[in-house]
């Protein structure tokens, strides 16, 4: 059996496990289990803490896991990223009391207090710069008013958090996380497998099916508004002046789609989700 590594809790548990039950999986309902096993799938879950995953994986106790990008760059363990899933995203930067710092090289000899000190330190060595990090496990951003940082390290969605710490970000970006799919040094057999279920959920989530009537002398117009994955499908209706036309689009933007098609003379225009996908 394929032996995958779920987050038990925080921001990425729901998500991971909503997509893996829409890739056919069938996880746990009880969320006190931190191990079910599915027979027809040939695949075992383990429920672990999201911090503790990559290691799991790196050591192949487990052969593949959901965890956060930061959290695999943290640990500097051999797992490696084999697809990022779309969801979780978080951004980390620098931040400190305003005017402090402008520059990364700024903080060379200086506190810097984080949750992810592996992260930070492999960023730092990159760049060339030295300070003595203050490694936290949570509330980061207290770190600088309570004097045990000079400045901090953290997640940063819409920065409300730092400012309403008096803290202001500096710097570069240190990394773009999303939740990802890693996996240990060696392949394992399933993989790819569940890979392909995944990128299928992925694929039904950032797409809808539209379908619609079309005079056929304006197939090429249509075409070009809703061009699809490969090409659109298109099949005569009992009138030989109009087609029936369908074509995968992406969601985030169907209605202006559906608009700009009614605008050319398309009609009947349904839009349809996709549950499941192989491309």
């Amino acid at each position: 059996m394929l032996r995958i590594a779920v987050p038990n809790k925080g921001s990425l548990s729901d998500t991971a496990s909503a997509m893996l039950a829409e890739a056919g999986y069938t996880g746990r309902r009880d969320p006190k289990d931190l191990h079910v096993i599915d027979t027809p799938n040939d695949v075992e879950f383990f429920y672990l803490r999201p911090r503790d995953i990559a290691t799991y994986v790196a050591s192949g106790a487990l052969d593949v896991g959901i965890t956060g990008r930061d959290l695999l760059l943290d640990v500097r363990m051999p797992a490696r990223e084999i697809e990022a899933l779309g969801f979780g995203d978080s951004t980390f930067r620098f931040a400190s009391r305003p005017g402090r710092f402008t520059d990364l090289k700024d903080l060379e000899g200086f506190r810097v207090a984080t949750a992810y000190p592996g992260l930070v330190d492999r960023f730092l060595d990159e760049h060339g710069v030295a300070v003595d990090l203050v490694p936290l496990d949570g509330a980061v951003e207290s770190a600088v008013d309570l004097g045990v940082a000079d400045a901090v390290a953290d997640v940063v969605s819409t920065g409300t958090t730092l400012r309403q710490a008096g803290l202001e970000i500096f710097g570069p970006v240190l990394l773009e996380s999303e939740a990802v799919l890693i996996a240990g040094p060696q392949d394992v057999e399933g993989t790819e497998t569940l890979l392909r279920r995944l990128r299928g959920v992925m694929v039904a989530r950032r797409y809808v099916l539209i379908d619609y009537d079309l005079p056929s002398h304006l197939v090429d117009q249509a075409v070009a508004l809703a061009p699809g994955i490969e090409s659109p499908t298109i099949s005569p209706l009992r009138d030989p002046a109009w087609v029936a036309v369908r074509v995968m689009s992406p969601r985030k933007s169907v209605n202006k789609v559906m608009d700009d098609l009614y605008a050319i003379g398309a009609r009947a225009i349904l839009v349809t989700a996709i549950d499941a996908a192989r491309l």
